[in-house]
C-alpha cells in the first residue's frame, strides 16, 4: 500500500486562543459594563500578571474624525507615537487570527469584549437586556457565570445550550474581589510546567575531547546533569545531534537547527513541544548543583520571557542555564529571522527575571584541558 503524501511538516502548535495563551472573553451584556468589569478586573490583577484588552470602537470608520490628527489620513499605513509613558502603534488594513498572535504573544492574560470578538474560553454575565440567543456558537467552553443585579435564573436556552452549567462558578457581577480570585487561581493552575535539557550535542572542539563524557562525579557529565534536570523538573531530556542518536531511546531531541550550536537545540526543545518551559544547562558546567538549579526554579517569573542568572563575569545573563518560558519561542525565531542565533542577545534585549548568585563561580564553564585540570583541583 502506497505511503500516504504528508504535504507540510507535522509540528506541534502552541496552545493559543485567537489572542493569546490564556484569553476571556466576556459577553452577556452591554459593551459598557464590559468595558467596566474588564476595567476592574485589571486594575486587581496588574501587579501580577500582564493584561491586555481587546474591544471594538464603536465609531464608524467612515467618520473622518477617527483619523483625526493622525498621519494614517494622509496615506500612511502605520503610525509609531512614543507617549513617552507608553507606545501606541496604529495600523491600516485588515488584521487576521495570526497577527493577533503575534502582538499579544507576552500577555499572561486576554481580556476580550465577546460582543465583538470571540474568546476560546467565556465569562457568562446573566442580564436580560442583552440575548444571546443569535451567539450560542461564541459559548462552545464557558468557565463562569456572573449575575448583574436582581437576576436570579439563566434563561432555558442557555441552560439547554451549556453541557453542566450548574457546575461552573458563579458569582455576582458586582463581586469583583472573588471574580479575581478565580482568574488568579485559573492562571496559577494553567501555569506551563517545565522539562529539563541537556544540550549534549556540541563537538568540544577546544577540549578536544567529547565534554559531555568527561567524569567529574563518578558518571559522564551529560548523565550527570540529566539526573540533575530529572529530579528538578517534570521531565528531562537530552539534545544531541542526529548522529548521535540512540535507538528506542525517547528522552533524546535531535537538533533540527543545525548548525546553530546552542541556540539551535533550545529551538528544537520548543520544536517538539512549544507549551512546555525548557530549563536548559549545558554539559560543561561542573559547579552547577541542584541547589542552583532549585534556586532558579523558585525565582521564575512565568510572566518574563525567561528566568536567568546574572554572570557578573561577563556582565550579562548567562543563556547556558536558564529556564526559558514558552513565549520564548516565538522571540528566539523572531532573532533568527533577523540574523541572529545568540540565546545571550535574545535575553538582553527581551523581558526576562534576572537571578543574583551569592556565588557566582558555580557558573563557570570548562572548555579546555588546562580549565578541565582546574576544575578537578576544585572539585576534589
Amino acid at each position: 500500500m502506497a505511503k500516504k503524501h504528508q504535504k507540510h511538516a507535522k509540528l506541534t502548535r502552541p496552545e493559543l486562543g485567537h489572542f493569546g495563551r490564556n484569553e476571556l472573553a466576556i459577553l452577556g451584556t452591554p459593551c459598557g459594563e464590559i468595558k467596566k468589569l474588564a476595567r476592574t478586573i485589571s486594575e486587581q490583577l496588574s501587579s501580577l500578571y500582564k493584561i491586555a484588552y481587546v474591544d471594538a470602537d464603536h465609531k464608524s470608520a467612515d467618520d473622518e474624525s477617527n483619523l483625526e490628527g493622525s498621519s494614517l489620513s494622509y496615506g500612511n499605513q502605520l503610525e509609531y507615537v512614543d507617549k513617552i509613558d507608553f507606545h501606541r502603534f496604529d495600523q491600516m488594513g485588515e488584521l487576521n487570527t495570526f497577527d493577533y498572535k503575534k502582538k499579544f504573544i507576552d500577555q499572561d492574560l486576554v481580556l476580550v469584549n465577546g460582543n465583538h470578538f470571540e474568546g476560546n474560553r467565556q465569562i457568562l454575565v446573566i442580564d436580560s437586556r442583552k440575548s444571546l440567543e443569535k451567539k450560542l456558537h461564541k459559548l462552545n467552553e464557558v468557565v463562569i457565570i456572573l449575575y448583574q443585579e436582581e437576576e436570579m435564573e439563566i434563561p432555558e436556552y442557555l441552560k439547554t445550550h451549556i453541557q453542566n452549567w450548574e457546575k461552573i462558578p458563579q458569582f455576582q457581577v458586582s463581586d469583583t474581589p472573588s471574580i479575581s480570585s478565580w482568574i488568579q487561581k485559573t492562571l496559577e493552575d494553567r501555569e506551563p510546567s517545565i522539562n529539563g535539557l541537556v544540550l549534549a550535542g556540541g563537538k568540544s572542539t577546544r577540549m578536544n575531547r567529547d565534554k559531555s563524557e568527561i567524569q567529574y562525579f563518578g558518571k559522564s557529565q551529560k548523565d550527570f546533569m540529566f539526573d540533575l534536570l530529572a529530579s528538578t523538573s517534570d521531565r528531562a531530556f537530552y539534545s544531541v545531534r542526529e548522529d548521535q542518536t540512540t535507538p528506542d531511546v525517547t528522552n533524546e531531541i535531535v537538533d533540527t537547527f543545525t548548525g546553530l550550536g546552542p541556540y539551535g537545540a533550545i529551538l528544537s526543545a520548543f520544536r517538539s513541544n512549544p507549551n512546555t518551559a525548557w530549563l536548559v544547562t549545558a554539559c560543561d558546567q561542573p559547579f552547577i548543583t541542584k541547589e542552583t538549579l532549585e534556586l532558579l526554579i523558585s525565582k521564575r517569573n512565568p510572566s518574563k520571557v525567561a528566568t536567568a542568572f546574572y554572570n557578573p563575569e561577563t556582565e550579562f545573563p548567562e543563556p547556558l542555564i536558564t529556564l526559558w518560558e514558552p513565549r520564548a519561542y516565538s522571540h528566539l525565531l523572531h532573532f533568527l529571522s533577523l540574523g541572529y542565533s545568540c540565546p545571550r542577545k535574545v535575553l538582553i534585549n527581551t523581558d526576562i527575571e534576572v537571578v543574583h548568585l551569592d556565588d557566582p563561580t558555580v557558573l563557570k564553564n570548562v572548555n579546555t584541558p588546562e580549565e578541565y585540570e582546574e576544575a578537578i583541583k576544585i572539585l576534589g
